[in-house]
């Protein structure tokens, strides 16, 4: 129980897949200019790269693995990805529309964000077996949702400071986004991998 703890917070603040290994660069600097959009944004990260973990490492364990198959873990890993992110999208668009309208073109781009493709490929080369793996998918997924929510909160604040003008815009996003990885790389002390 422990180590699944570990692998839980190594995966979500430790490792942050956004302000660590910067992954999901696209999404995190596009969606989070209001918090409430990003939240849902990171919602749908959260369902995704769940699922996808338990699916992925499934189908590695008791297919790719034991054949020998694992030149195919990119290929089949992206199919599931895509399904899932399928799923998702008409979920909102029938049920929550304004957020539907709201993530825009981010919604179909989690197929290709690389956060929830390397999740997934990190379970295989780190080892995990399934249920260390949807927990380390937890993990990376609840780390994108706190990196996206605060760098929004972070925008909404200042949003109408008065800036020079070669920081305002997507410069002061950057400056942000740099001085957050630097606050989450003070957690790289606490769990090593």
């Amino acid at each position: 129980m422990a180590s699944l703890l570990l692998i839980f917070i190594a995966a979500s603040v430790v490792n942050n897949v956004v302000l660590s290994q910067f992954l999901g660069l696209c999404p995190f600097l596009g969606v989070s200019t209001d918090v409430k959009t990003a939240a849902g944004m990171g919602g749908a990260v959260v369902f995704v790269i769940t699922i996808a973990s338990a699916v992925t490492g499934a189908i590695y364990t008791l297919i790719l693995g034991p054949n020998k198959l694992d030149y195919l873990n990119t290929i089949v890993f992206i199919v599931v990805i895509a399904a899932l992110v399928q799923f998702v999208e008409m979920f909102l668009k029938k049920n929550v529309p304004a957020l539907y309208r709201s993530l825009g073109v981010y919604l179909p781009l989690i197929t290709t964000n690389c956060a929830v493709l390397g999740a997934a490929l990190n379970i295989v080369q780190y080892k995990y077996n399934v249920l260390q793996g949807v927990i380390y998918g937890a993990g990376v997924s609840v780390g994108f949702l706190i990196a996206i929510v605060i760098m929004a909160g972070i925008r909404e604040k200042i949003q109408f400071n008065d800036f020079p003008e070669p920081f305002r815009g997507t410069a002061s996003v950057l400056v942000t986004a740099g001085l957050m990885a630097i606050a989450f790389f003070g957690f790289s002390g606490m769990i090593g991998r």
